[in-house]
Formats: C-alpha cells, structure tokens, sequence
C-alpha cells in the first residue's frame, strides 16, 4: 500500500533527491522537446503518452512539428519496450486525415480489457478550431488501430464537437468573463473513477477555463457538469479535483493573473463551485500545474514553488499528504536544477509510479519525459 503519514524525522528534501535519482528517460534520442505526460499501468507495464518533437526543446500549440507519442515500460526491466507516433500533423489514418497543426496534450484511459484509448488535440491557433480526437491501442496485438475518431462536446446547449468554442459559449452564459481561443482545450487532470463513473477536468489553458466533466460508457463524448472560474480576474487554469471524505469536491487550480498562487474551489455536487480563494498551506505557488490524488488511505497534494534552484525553472515541486484532505504534511520536496514539472502519479499494486517533465539546458527545461516509482 502506498506510504503511511511520515515520522516526525523525516527529511522531504533528501526523500525527494532519492526519486529523482531514480528517474529514467523514456523519449527516444531523437527528441528535442516532451513534456505533458500521461500514463496508465496495466499488466506489468506503463503505458505513457506524451507531446514531443525532434527539432528543439520546449512546445507550442503554433508548431506543427509538435507530436504524441505512446511509450511502453517493462515496470520488472525499467527499459522501454516500445516507442510509436499515434498522432501527427497531416497524418493519414484509413478513415481520415489530420490537417496540418500540432498534436497536444495526450491522455489515456483503459476502455475495455483489449483496448486503451488515446486522446489528443490538434491544433493550429488563429487558422482554425482545434479538435479533440481518440486512437485506440489493441493490447492484443501491441499496436495501434489504423483509425482515428472526434471526441464530442456536451454541454447544457447541445452535444457539439470537442473545440474550445463550445466549452467557451457554455461558459460565458454563466458569467466567464475571459476572451474566447481557438485552442486549448484539453483534458488536463487526466480521468478518475468514482462509483463506477469516469471523470475528467476539462481545461483551456489559454483562455483560462476549467469545467468538472464526466465521460460516457462508450469514451467518445464528455458533459460538462459544472464551471469553476471564479474570480473571472484571476484567471484560473490547469486544475485538479479530487473527492472528500465527506463526498463533496475539492479541486486546486493554477492562477495566471495577480499573484501566481495557487487557489482552490469547493462542490457539494460537482454541478456549483464556490469562488477560489487561497489556503494557507500554500504559500509560495507559481503559475505551473497542480496534482491532487488519493491513494489508499491518504491524499497527495502537489503544487510548483516559485522558489528556483540556481535560477532553473520550474525546479521545486512539493508533494504534500494528508488524509482528510484538509491537514497536510510535507511528503517530498522535489528540487532540482532539471526541473520538476508537470508529473503525473499513478498507483499500482500497491507501488506510486510517477512521469515528470525535465531538462537540463533550456530555459523552460521541457528536454524529456522521466519514469520511475514514487513510494
């Protein structure tokens, strides 16, 4: 079972150095850039999504070279078994093909015992709406189907595709006061399943929006339930919900506006949220995103420090636990010069695995994608 409340003596920064040491790269050589990974763990392997590309380190919506590639790790060897492309700009599939733009922030989700489906969204800012599309991986046969299919969009005035231009008339309805984007929209919290639903936060970062959302039986529509954007000023983005122990919703989202921390909201329903306001936990937050996640018994609650080690970026996150969700306790202190962004954690027979972004020399260290186990 993942780890119990730490004793008194324990030491987040030296437990945090101990992970990184452990980390191992995932992306081929050929990468220049990842970054935004998502994973799944299934019969003794990880499957990891992730953007990529071959030509310099970091990611923009606006470079076509942008990919997403899906990596396979042996979890008992560590090594990569295998590396494939699922979606690229101007790529041809059997039933269709992907205009030319990038292809951005993955995720995945098991949908049945043969099947894992891949989403991503393409995208070409200031030409076009950016779509949300699946790909299925047969884990029978270790490869991808040859199709590709939109994602649909429900909201309470209809059932659309899935471009920012829906998720944004939906919400200025209910007073979202922020400019409407033609990319953007994306999945961010990855999918969650409580009492046989499946949920995910529906985001779009660059207009600063975020809904709770469920996905059907059949993984090829999401309905929003509820909108959270409030105070409009602040402009919030990039959040993470999870369930209380009294079943109400709590969800940690990134600010861009003001002072770059952190802020939260709370649901009893999923459907209202209260207004964000900042919790003392968190005192020191920068504009990067969040992770808020409950295994076994505790919480885990992880958030960016504007604290830089030697000036790099993005190089203190804090994993903090708790197991009421509402009093924490440092867990881990991940700081280092490679930067320590967007991770994404995941348990497994009893293991915290974990994928991150780093690198070494760029400014936005956005070099690789790391795997290895947290607790």
């Amino acid at each position: 079972m993942p780890a119990p409340l730490p004793p008194s003596d324990w030491d987040p920064t030296a437990a945090g150095g101990r992970v990184l040491a452990s980390l191992r790269n995932i992306c081929l050589p050929t990468v220049k850039g990842a970054h935004d990974s998502d994973f799944l763990l299934h019969d003794g392997n990880a499957y990891i999504v992730y953007m990529a590309n071959d030509v310099q380190p970091g990611e923009a919506p606006n470079w076509p070279f942008v990919y997403t590639a899906l990596s396979i790790v042996n979890l008992a060897s560590g090594q990569v078994e295998q590396t494939v492309t699922f979606a690229a700009s101007e790529m041809a599939y059997a039933n269709a093909a992907l205009p030319a733009g990038a292809c951005f922030v993955p995720r995945i989700i098991q949908q049945d015992a043969r099947t894992l489906r891949c989403f991503f969204a393409s995208e070409d800012p200031g030409a076009r709406e950016s779509q949300t599309w699946y790909r299925d991986y047969d884990l029978t046969r270790g490869t991808f189907l040859e199709t590709i299919h939109p994602v649909e969009l429900a909201t309470d005035q209809g059932v659309f595709p899935m471009q920012p231009q829906y998720l944004h008339r939906h919400a200025a309805a209910k007073g979202f006061r922020g400019a409407p984007v033609m990319h953007g929209l994306y999945m961010i919290d990855g999918f969650k399943r409580f009492d046989g639903q499946v949920y995910a936060v529906l985001n779009n970062f660059a207009g600063g929006q975020n809904a709770w959302a469920t996905l059907n039986g059949e993984m090829d529509r999401l309905t929003v339930l509820g909108d959270y954007f409030l105070p409009n000023e602040a402009k919030l983005t990039e959040s993470a919900v999870e369930r209380l122990p009294d079943g109400t919703w709590a969800a940690i989202s990134r600010q861009e506006n003001r002072d770059g921390n952190y802020m939260f909201t709370h649901s009893r329903d999923g459907l209202t949220w209260s207004e964000h306001v900042y919790r003392e936990e968190i005192r020191n937050g920068t504009n990067s995103k969040p992770t808020f996640n409950r295994f076994g018994e505790l919480y885990y609650l992880g958030w960016q420090e504007a604290t830089r080690v030697n000036g790099a970026f993005r190089s203190v996150f804090n994993l903090d636990v708790s197991p009421d969700g509402a009093h924490w306790t440092r867990m881990y202190r991940f700081a280092t010069e490679q930067s320590f962004q967007y991770p994404t954690f995941r348990e497994y027979d009893g293991t915290i695995y974990l994928t991150v972004t780093q690198g070494d020399t760029s400014d936005g260290r956005k070099e690789r994608i790391m795997f290895g186990r947290l607790c």
